[in-house]
């Protein structure tokens, strides 16, 4: 097998290598991609796919870097990014929204709002690409991106493409029965309505996470899922309650800290590592669970 950057080369598709995955992620923070390629059609990303595959080479792909904490070290193989048009399309048709898997999902959001189509106002204020929320199953507590999905377009790590449809799709709480490695593109069914009453929920949804939220600071979302094990009230509380009860907000460790404004966030200041947020991540972890018996389960995704 020739050198990995020999057939890159003959593949013809844009890519770089030991390319910082820092400015790239939300965090800010993490080390650098072997490779990041940036394929500028399907058939250039099943290719790639296809020949990682037969050469044994790791891939990983980058949304829009709102849940991902990269480690210090930066991963090896290749990271591929659908950043090309190509891959950040929307059409309309009717009731229905054809959007590709790297279209930014605050767009998307805004895009459908203004042509009166309702279903996906709900993901106002939520940072990914439209493959990213697809694969955890966006969403909060005015609902998720799942139930408004008719149909995905994938490609699998051997390059092979293929469609899933509604009835063969599960969404549950931040997670899908998609296992396969590329999302390509997404059918939606909306419903008509209003537009200015659709804009006016997206603002409101907006304003209120802005205002719990602290979405300015350097941080990936949720750091954590919310647990399924009720208080000794039988309450269910969010991941974000019971690290308050722990009474760690604004706790830190080196450069990151438990945000002050909402616990389940955790904030990158200056200096910050990626080691910092992986030992402040187990802290918290830790803490709960000796404090309260609950295990708090990590909706951050760590590379490698």
């Amino acid at each position: 097998m020739p050198p990995m950057h020999a057939w890159l080369d003959d593949l013809n598709i844009p890519y770089k290598t030991n390319e910082p995955l820092a400015p790239l992620t939300w965090y800010k923070v993490g080390g650098a991609a072997q490779v990041l390629a940036e394929p500028s059609s399907v058939q250039q990303l099943t290719a790639l796919a296809s020949q990682c595959h037969t050469a044994d080479v790791p891939t990983r792909v980058l949304g829009l870097g709102a849940n991902l904490l990269v480690a210090d070290q930066g991963v090896d193989g290749v990271v591929v990014r659908l950043s090309d048009p190509a891959f950040r399309q929307v059409r309309i048709e009717g009731t229905t929204v054809v959007a590709g898997g790297g279209f930014e999902l605050a767009k998307l959001v805004l895009t459908t709002a203004r042509a009166g189509l309702a279903g996906l106002e709900c993901l106002a204020g939520i940072p990914a690409s439209v493959g990213g929320a697809i694969r955890m199953n966006a969403g909060g507590v005015f609902g998720d991106i799942g139930q408004a999905v008719k149909r995905v377009m994938v490609a699998d790590a051997t390059g092979q493409v293929y469609y899933r449809d509604r009835d063969d799709l599960e969404f549950s709480y931040r997670r899908t029965n998609i296992v396969a490695r590329y999302i390509l593109s997404v059918q939606f069914d909306l419903s008509p309505d209003d537009p200015k009453a659709l804009i006016r929920r997206v603002k409101e949804i907006f304003l209120y996470k802005k205002n719990t939220q602290p979405l300015r600071e350097g941080s990936a979302g949720c750091a954590f899922k919310n647990p399924d094990q009720p208080d000794p009230q039988g309450r269910r509380l969010s991941a974000g309650q019971w690290i308050d009860k722990a009474s760690l907000k604004n706790f830190a460790i080196g450069g990151a800290r438990v945000s002050d404004r909402h616990a389940n966030f955790i904030i990158t200041d200056r200096g910050c590592t990626a080691g910092d947020v992986i030992t402040l991540i187990n802290h918290v972890q830790k803490t709960v669970a000796d404090r309260f018996g609950v295990a708090l389960e990590r909706e951050v995704v760590e590379w490698p």
